[in-house]
């Protein structure tokens, strides 16, 4: 049975990872591009959004698993991907797997994972999804697409919103490097931490694990400019599983996505860490959703912190939500003990609203997002 950890929501994790983590760290996990003005646009616009409750409904009995593709997820929420997470704790990448296994949910592993692509698939049960990104000349980019091929994953996630690596100052003061490295500055901001530094000392300092000892390197500086429509165009033409599109925030693009063989599409502002001016991407899922129609795949992340923000995200027209930060807090605060203490957390507040909304499962919320069914006005919205 894991520990209890003090963990009662993603506000409990972030201010326990801000005490235990070097504040390099913290910083890279925490930061966000220019001022940070978007990202608090985007929380604020998440936390506009109002529910309707609703009353004398029969809810004793409720729902949280929904259909992903051609699987039943025990959650209505996955694990965006996110690099080298074994920053925010040594093995945090294989914590993630396992929770991915047990509830059989997507876990999103990133080019530059801490843990090698083969390794997570294995672990996660299955339900590994290999994120990409687009570098350079593209020759190492689909040497990654080979090898997550000839791994067995099923699932890819183009991410095509990092034309070039946005500026985030607070990384920048902290001299913040992919691959890690050691300086004065960082040194003693490690001694300042010595229980995150102890630990990784132990473990070993995390690397970018899809690179080491091959014959492709990954530089994150590294223009991801050359991207266009044909890129996508070949990657679909060599990719014979689903292909997810992640980063999209304009209509017109997902259209053109839709339209070009995309599976489905993951509307997201990257937590707002490459456009500071970036729309809120909660306004961006209502207006994709209407252009798309009803019944195209759309997913959701970024600025989620809660049950009820997956319920928002639903009501607006998602199909499935990821998280990302919350999940790397909670496993600093409180290693895998604070990770499922906080998962825990967020489906019971998922449970709570709905049935707060007088709704008994997530097929519900779906319709609401698209103003369809007889339970659609169940769970009204209000700007």
């Amino acid at each position: 049975m894991l520990r209890q950890t003090g963990i009662h929501s993603s506000e409990d994790a972030r201010r326990l990872a801000r005490r235990r983590l070097p504040w390099m760290v913290f910083d890279y996990i925490d930061g966000s591009a220019g001022e940070e003005h978007g990202a608090m646009l985007a929380r604020r616009a998440i936390q506009d959004i109002r529910l309707t409750p609703r009353v004398l409904r029969n809810v004793s009995r409720r729902e949280l698993r929904v259909q992903l593709f051609d699987k039943l997820a025990v959650r209505p929420f996955g694990i965006s991907p996110m690099g080298m997470c074994n920053l925010s704790t040594p093995g945090a990448d294989l914590m993630l797997a396992r929770l991915a296994a047990r509830d059989r949910v997507p876990h999103g592993v990133s080019t530059v994972a801490s843990t090698d692509m083969e390794t997570l698939l294995k672990v996660s049960g299955g339900m590994a999804w290999f994120q990409l990104y687009f570098s350079g000349d593209g020759s190492g980019t689909m040497k990654l697409v080979e090898r997550a091929r000839a791994a067995g994953y099923g699932t890819l996630v183009l991410t095509v919103d990092v034309p070039e690596v946005g500026r985030r100052p607070r990384e920048l003061r902290h001299g913040f490097k992919m691959p890690f490295r050691i300086g004065p500055r960082q040194f003693v901001d490690f001694a300042l931490h010595p229980r995150w530094s102890l630990s990784t000392l132990i473990r070993g300092r995390p690397q970018m694990a899809n690179f080491d000892g091959r014959d492709y390197v990954f530089d994150r500086s590294e223009s991801r400019a050359a991207a266009d429509w044909t890129t996508f165009e070949r990657l679909r033409a060599a990719w014979p599983g689903k292909l997810v599109v992640k980063g999209v925030l304009h209509p017109d693009d997902a259209l053109r996505l839709k339209a070009l063989g995309a599976d489905a599409i993951q509307v997201s502002s990257h937590g707002c860490r490459q456009l500071d001016a970036a729309p809120p991407a909660i306004e961006a899922l209502a207006a994709i959703r209407q252009a798309v129609g009803p019944s195209y795949p759309l997913f959701y992340d970024s600025g989620i912190r809660s049950g009820e923000d997956v319920v928002k995200a639903y009501a607006m027209g998602a199909d499935f939500v990821f998280l990302g930060r919350p999940l790397l807090y909670a496993m600093a605060a409180g290693g895998e003990a604070g990770l499922h203490q906080l998962w825990d957390v967020l489906a019971q507040e998922v449970s709570l609203t709905l049935a707060q909304l007088g709704l008994t499962d997530m097929a519900a919320l779906r319709e609401s997002g698209r103003g369809e069914g007889d339970q659609a006005e169940q769970a009204a919205i209000s700007r």
